[in-house]
């Protein structure tokens, strides 16, 4: 019995000899392992909030609706870059696939009709933005029914030398002096038909833009180094993007090529109007679309009265189909305070709406009903549109207020102008028929 209590006591004695020397080591590997468990949860946690905070900021980014656009990043935009950088940038984004999206469903008081097409509301983007029908369809998912590219010429041409595009913020105006830039009908065409689906259907409401309830316009532009008086150009742009359009603008407004405005005189006009006239009527129908496109022709604003009312006679003998008013201006008006005011160009732009509206108001009263009419300059709001609609123009186009307000500008005017109709109880449709129906011409 003793030597088996001595034998308990040294076993003992030795568990406490060595249990000093093995405790810091055993506790040690317990603390790394909750360390290793504390960490992973940790790294999950972290991986979970910015998958999460990623995934966010997504869905707030790629809505056109989001203040990031109009606050941020537009003019952070406008402030690293000039603006002809900055326009590139924008097209580019919008090109890429990665540019926002208008979520919204446009109501019904918004619907439009223009030749014959419902079209989903009345808001599109004016010639100048897309020049080389880069970011067609990156446009249409911000919610315009229709756009227009462009100018584009037969021929590829630098346009005017740079620095050729200036931001008047004090006066929320753009002046430009671009000159038609274009990489050429042959480029643009590319890509045309690279939209076009492989296995592609033709339907009764099938438009060039591919898209339910929208249209495309496809804005035609005269080389610097063709003759001045010669329709050539407009006619083999007729006839090279008749099968890719809902809409063929004719553009003899631009105030940056020299002597093209001089298109706009009767003699010249006239014979102009005849030529692509021709040329559309002897197209075959669209692949795309099993129509031939609708012709519509582009004037400037600083017309005189007594010329509006020749073009307005020439229109009604013509087939030309409707009309854009108004290009850029070549005015300045007294209000002017942006120290950018003196450049040289066409100004465009919140200035521009009073006199584009008034020639607006004057074709109105010179062609009849069956003519529809485009409203252009100076259009940053619904109540800018709704101005537009009682003064006779069937649809509008933005372009100067697109660029300082970003890409939520289509859905923010609509949102508007749907609040203003619904306020009237009334529809878009209704305040247009009623303007036309008082406001155009009864001559035969």
């Amino acid at each position: 019995m003793t030597a088996m209590h001595l034998r308990a006591t040294g076993f003992h004695h030795i568990l406490r000899r060595q249990a000093p020397l093995r405790s810091p080591l055993f506790a040690r590997r317990l603390t790394t392992a909750s360390s290793s468990s504390q960490s992973s949860v940790r790294t999950a946690v972290y991986a979970t909030v910015f998958t999460a905070s990623v995934g966010l900021f997504a869905v707030y980014y790629y809505d056109a609706r989001s203040a990031i656009h109009r606050y941020v990043l537009t003019p952070v935009l406008r402030r690293l870059f000039d603006a002809e950088t900055g326009h590139k940038i924008a097209v580019k984004v919008l090109r890429s696939g990665l540019g926002p999206r208008d979520p919204v469903q446009d109501d019904e008081r918004l619907r439009s009709e223009f030749l014959g097409r419902e079209l989903s509301n009345p808001v599109g983007l004016a010639a100048g933005f897309d020049k080389d029908g880069e970011a067609i369809d990156g446009i249409l998912n911000l919610g315009f029914s229709w756009v227009e590219i462009g100018s584009v010429t037969p021929k590829p041409q630098p346009g005017n030398p740079k620095p050729r595009v200036f931001h008047l913020p004090d006066d929320a105006a753009l002046i430009n002096r671009y000159g038609f830039p274009s990489q050429g009908a042959a480029s643009m065409i590319s890509r045309l038909r690279a939209r076009i689906p492989k296995f592609h259907e033709t339907k009764d409401d099938t438009t060039a833009a591919l898209k339910p309830g929208s249209v495309l316009a496809i804005n035609l532009g005269k080389n610097k180094s063709s003759p001045v008086e010669s329709p050539d150009d407009f006619v083999s742009g007729v006839k090279t993007f008749g099968p890719y359009a809902d809409v063929l603008v004719v553009n003899v407004s631009s105030p940056n090529t020299p002597g093209l405005r001089g298109l706009q005189n009767r003699e010249l006009l006239e014979d102009l109007l005849t030529s692509v006239t021709k040329a559309r009527d002897e197209l075959e129908p669209s692949p795309i679309t099993a129509r031939r496109p609708r012709l519509v022709l582009k004037i400037a604003p600083d017309l005189e009265e007594s010329q509006i009312v020749d073009i307005a006679d020439l229109i009604r003998k013509s087939s030309i189909d409707g009309v854009i008013v108004s290009n850029t201006t070549i005015s300045r008006p007294a209000s002017l305070t942006d120290p950018n005011k003196s450049e040289m160009g066409g100004l465009s732009g919140a200035p521009l709406k009073p006199r584009a509206l008034q020639v607006l108001k004057t074709l109105r009263a010179h062609v009849p009903a069956s003519i529809p009419l485009i409203g252009c300059g100076g259009i940053s709001t619904g109540a800018d549109a709704l101005d537009y609609a009682r003064a006779g123009a069937s649809l509008i186009q933005v372009y100067t207020g697109f660029g300082y307000d970003g890409v939520g500008t289509c859905r923010r005017i609509k949102d508007e102008l749907e609040a203003l109709l619904r306020a009237e109880n009334t529809t878009w449709k209704a305040v247009v028929d009623e303007s036309v129906r008082k406001l155009s011409s009864t001559e035969p």
